[in-house]
C-alpha cells in the first residue's frame, strides 16, 4: 500500500518537478540580463557623479600643469573598490594621464560614440569593467576627456548569489506545492474511491444526500448503468456461454417458456406459392427478416401470420388459411392474411415504404406522407391484430411482432390480451428526434410501439435514439440505465438484440470450392482465372449499388490493368417496382452499368454483370463461395445479413468483406474492410486491396469473423429475446400469486 501511494506521489511530484525546472532554466538567464541591466544603470549614476567631483581640480591642476598633483588624486581615487582605474585624455587625443591601473587597451576610450554608450560594458583579460568617459570644457574650449575604469566582478559574486537564492526559493516552492498538491489529492482520491465502494455497494444513489464529493455526480450514473449491464449480462449468462442451435432455443421453450404459444407477425411470409407453367412453385423471398425468423420457427413449432401475396397463395391453404411449412419438412404453420390492391397500396407501398422506409433510412430520398395511406396502415394493422387474436388460443401468448409494417399492432393486440407478452423488433434503423418528427402521426406510431413488452433495436445507437424520440414526443417516465419506458401504467423495456443468421450445414451433395468456382465461372462465361466479386441486394436504393458500381469504375480507372482480370456480379432481386422512387432507381442502376461496360468492355469482357432477378439460397451459397470479394456498402442499414451468408459460406477460410460503415453488422465485423460508401476512391482501393490480399491474412480475418458468426447466431439472437420474455412472464405470475393469495386472505378476514 505504502509503495502504492508512493507511485501515486510521485505522479504528481514528478511533472510538478520538471515544470519548474523548465520554468527555473529559462527564468535564470532573464534575471541574470535583468541584474546585469540595474547593476550598469547603478554604475553610470556612480561615474557620473565621480566625474562631476573631479572635474573642477582636474582643471586647475591642468591649467597650472600640476602632474603629480593630477597623478596623486587620480590614486586617491581608486583606493575606493569599485572605481578600478582613471585616465585623462588631453585636447590632442593622446592619454596624458593615468593610474597603473589603467589598462593599455583602453588608448583614449571614445566613449562619446554612440556605439560605445549603449555598450558601456567591456570584457578585458582583468574581467569585465564599466567604461566612462566625459568630456571636459573651460571657457567653452574642449579641456580633455576624463575616462573611468570601474571593477565589475562584484557584480558576477552578487549573480551567483542571486542564482542561488533563487535556485533555492524554486526548490522551496517546489516542496510546499508538491506537499500541498500530494495532500489535496490523497484526501480527494480516499474520498472518491470511498464514493465508489458505497456506489458499488448500492448505499449511494442519484440526488442521494450522502452524496459528499460533487465530483462523483457525473461518474455515478455512468457507474451505475454499467453495473446494471453487468448484472444482466450474468443472469443472461447461461444464454451467453452456451453454443446456440435449433435444439438449445428449443431446449430454452421447453424449460422457460414451457406451453407457451408463439406467434409471429410481419408483412413478408416465409414462403410464397407461385403459379408457373409448370404448377404451382414454392419461393423464399430476399429478405434478412425471413432468414432470421423462419430459423426461429422451425425450432418453435408456432404459427407464424403474414401477408399472402403470391400468385398461388389462395389455393394453396385451407378453409382457416393455414398451410404448413417448410413444404420439404412441415415445422410451423403459416395463417395467411388477404389484402386488396388498395389496401397494399396505401399500407405497404404508401404509408410504410414511401413514409416510413425513407424516413428511418438516411439514404437522402424524401419521405412521402399521405392521409389515405395512413387510414390504409391503421386499417391493415387492425386487420392483423385481429388475426393474432384468433390464433391465441390462450390470454398470455408470446407474439413476435416484425419490423415497421406493424407499429401500431403492439397496443392493438395489448387492448384485448393485456396479459399477452409482445416482442416487437424493429429490423431499419431508428432516426433522430428531428428526423422522425417529420411523420404527421409520430405520436400516434410511438404510442402503438409502446404496447410492447420488449421493443428490440439492432444496435445501441438506434436504441438510444428511440429513447430520445420517446423523450421528445411523449408524456412517460424513462429509466436509461434500466432502459425502460413507463407510459400508460405500462412498462416497455428496450434492448438492442443485433440480429444474425442460422449457422448452415453444408448441403450433402455440395461441390468443393474449386469445383464451385470453376461451376461458376462457367455460368457466367467468364475464363476460370477471373477475379469475381459479389453483391447481393434488393433493387433499393439504400443498398448502395450505384455507389458500389462507381468505386468499381473508378478502380478500373485507377488501375487499369485490373481491366479484363476483375469483373463484379451483382445479383439484385426487384422490389415495390410500383413505387416510382424505385423505377426511377433500377432505371439509373440499368444506365450506370450499361455506361461502364460499354467504356469498359471488350469482345469477351464485362466489368459488371447485373442479374435483375430472384436467386435462391443455394445458388447465392455458390456465388458466395466462389468470389473473392464481396461488397456490402448499404448507405443505412439495421443489421444487413449479406454480410454474414457470405462469411458463413466461406468454409475454405478465404474471401475479403468490403463492409460499409453505416450498416449494423460493421459493429460486429471488424476483420472485414470497413469503407464509406460515398467515398468511391476509398472503394476502389478497398476493392484493390481486397484482391491482393495475401491468403495468409484472408484466413486470419475470415477465421475470426466465422468464429463471430457462428457463436452469435440467430437462435442466440432469438434465446435472448425469449429469455428475457420468460423473466417478465414469470414475474408477473409470481405477482398474480402474491395478490391472488392476499385477496384471498382478505375474504376469509372478511368473513
Amino acid at each position: 500500500m505504502r509503495l502504492r501511494s508512493l507511485h501515486l506521489s510521485l505522479r504528481f511530484i514528478v511533472p510538478l518537478a520538471c515544470v519548474l525546472a523548465l520554468i527555473g532554466y529559462f527564468a535564470l538567464p532573464w534575471i541574470e540580463s535583468t541584474t546585469v541591466r540595474w547593476f550598469v544603470r547603478d554604475l553610470d549614476a556612480r561615474s557620473s557623479l565621480v566625474s562631476s567631483t573631479l572635474q573642477q581640480p582636474l582643471l586647475n591642476y591642468i591649467e597650472s600643469n600640476a602632474d603629480e598633483q593630477i597623478d596623486d588624486m587620480f590614486n586617491r581615487a581608486i583606493q575606493d573598490e569599485r572605481l578600478y582605474a582613471i585616465g585623462f585624455c588631453g585636447p590632442d587625443g593622446k592619454l596624458s594621464h593615468k593610474t597603473v591601473t589603467y589598462p593599455n587597451a583602453l588608448g583614449c576610450w571614445q566613449g562619446a560614440d554612440s556605439a560605445a554608450a549603449r555598450n558601456p560594458v567591456l570584457y578585458l583579460p582583468q574581467g569585465a569593467v564599466h567604461v566612462s568617459a566625459k568630456e571636459l570644457t573651460r571657457d567653452g574650449n574642449r579641456a580633455g576627456r576624463l575616462i573611468l575604469v570601474q571593477d565589475m566582478r562584484f557584480i558576477e559574486l552578487r549573480g551567483s548569489d542571486a542564482k542561488r537564492y533563487i535556485v533555492g526559493l524554486f526548490v522551496l516552492v517546489a516542496c510546499v506545492v508538491s506537499i500541498i498538491t500530494i495532500l489535496i489529492a490523497q484526501l480527494s482520491w480516499h474520498g472518491w474511491v470511498r464514493g465508489v465502494r458505497e456506489m458499488m455497494r448500492g448505499e449511494l444513489w442519484p440526488k442521494s444526500p450522502r452524496l459528499a464529493s460533487p465530483e462523483l455526480a457525473p461518474l455515478a450514473s455512468d457507474l451505475r448503468s454499467m453495473l446494471q449491464e453487468y448484472q444482466r449480462d450474468l443472469q443472461g449468462s447461461n444464454v451467453e456461454a452456451s453454443t446456440w442451435d435449433a435444439e438449445t432455443l428449443k431446449s430454452l421453450l421447453n424449460q422457460d417458456l414451457a406451453g407457451d404459444e408463439i406467434l409471429v407477425v410481419s408483412n413478408r411470409e416465409p414462403y410464397i406459392h407461385v403459379n408457373t407453367p409448370d404448377g404451382v412453385r414454392v419461393q423464399r423471398p430476399a429478405s434478412g427478416l425471413v432468414t432470421a425468423v423462419e430459423a426461429v420457427m422451425r425450432a418453435c413449432s408456432g404459427t407464424w401470420i403474414a401477408h399472402g401475396a403470391g400468385s398461388a397463395d389462395r389455393v394453396t391453404v385451407d378453409a382457416n388459411d393455414h398451410v404448413r411449412v417448410p413444404p420439404e419438412n412441415p415445422s410451423y404453420t403459416l395463417r395467411r392474411v388477404w389484402l386488396s390492391k388498395k389496401e397494399e397500396q396505401g399500407y405497404y407501398y404508401g404509408f410504410a415504404n414511401e413514409g416510413l422506409w425513407p424516413l428511418c433510412h438516411i439514404a437522402h430520398v424524401r419521405p412521402v406522407f399521405r392521409s389515405s395511406d395512413w387510414d390504409e396502415y391503421v386499417k391493415v394493422n387492425q386487420r392483423f391484430a385481429d388475426a393474432v387474436i384468433s390464433e391465441a388460443h390462450s390470454d398470455n401468448p408470446v407474439v413476435l411482432v416484425q419490423d415497421y409494417h406493424f407499429a401500431l399492432l403492439p397496443r392493438m393486440v395489448r387492448a384485448v390480451l393485456p396479459k399477452a407478452t409482445i416482442i416487437t423488433f424493429w429490423h431499419i434503423p431508428w432516426p433522430n428526434p428531428e428526423s422522425f418528427g417529420i411523420c404527421p402521426w409520430r405520436e400516434e406510431i410511438l404510442d402503438g410501439m409502446l404496447g410492447s413488452t420488449i421493443l428490440g433495436f439492432h444496435t445501441p445507437f438506434h436504441r438510444k435514439n428511440f429513447l430520445d424520440t420517446v423523450d421528445r414526443y411523449l408524456e412517460t417516465r424513462i429509466e436509461d440505465e434500466a432502459s425502460t419506458i413507463s407510459y400508460g401504467n405500462q412498462l416497455t423495456q428496450v434492448k438492442p438484440y443485433p440480429i444474425s443468421i442460422a449457422w448452415p450445414e453444408p448441403p450433402p451433395d455440395e461441390q468443393d470450392i474449386d469445383a464451385c468456382r470453376a461451376e461458376v465461372r462457367r455460368a457466367l462465361g467468364v475464363p476460370a482465372d477471373r477475379l469475381l466479386g459479389i453483391g447481393v441486394d434488393r433493387l433499393d436504393y439504400t443498398k448502395g449499388i450505384i455507389e458500389r458500381f462507381q468505386a468499381v469504375e473508378r478502380l478500373l480507372e485507377l488501375y487499369p490493368e485490373m481491366i479484363g482480370k476483375f469483373t463484379f456480379v451483382q445479383i439484385a432481386a426487384p422490389t415495390r417496382s410500383s413505387l416510382d422512387e424505385y423505377q426511377s432507381f433500377e432505371a439509373s442502376v440499368q444506365a450506370l452499368v450499361k455506361r461502364i461496360n460499354e467504356r469498359f468492355a471488350n469482345d469477351a469482357y464485362l466489368p459488371i454483370i447485373l442479374k435483375a432477378e430472384h436467386h435462391e439460397q443455394k445458388a447465392l451459397r455458390s456465388y458466395f463461395r466462389a468470389a473473392e470479394v464481396c461488397s456490402v456498402t448499404s448507405l443505412h442499414d439495421g443489421m444487413n445479413l449479406v454480410a454474414k451468408e457470405f462469411i458463413a459460406a466461406r468454409d475454405d477460410e478465404q474471401g475479403v468483406l468490403i463492409l460499409s460503415r453505416f450498416t449494423g453488422a460493421a459493429r460486429e465485423l471488424h476483420e472485414a474492410l470497413i469503407v464509406n460508401p460515398y467515398h468511391i476512391e476509398e472503394g476502389a482501393e478497398a476493392l484493390y486491396r481486397a484482391l491482393h490480399m495475401p491468403a495468409g491474412e484472408q484466413r486470419e480475418r475470415m477465421r475470426s469473423m466465422r468464429r463471430r458468426v457462428r457463436d452469435f447466431n440467430v437462435y442466440r439472437w432469438a434465446g435472448r429475446m425469449l429469455q428475457d420474455a420468460a423473466r417478465l412472464r414469470q414475474r408477473e405470475r409470481v405477482k398474480s400469486r402474491i395478490i391472488s393469495l392476499s385477496q384471498d386472505r382478505a375474504r376469509k378476514g372478511r368473513a
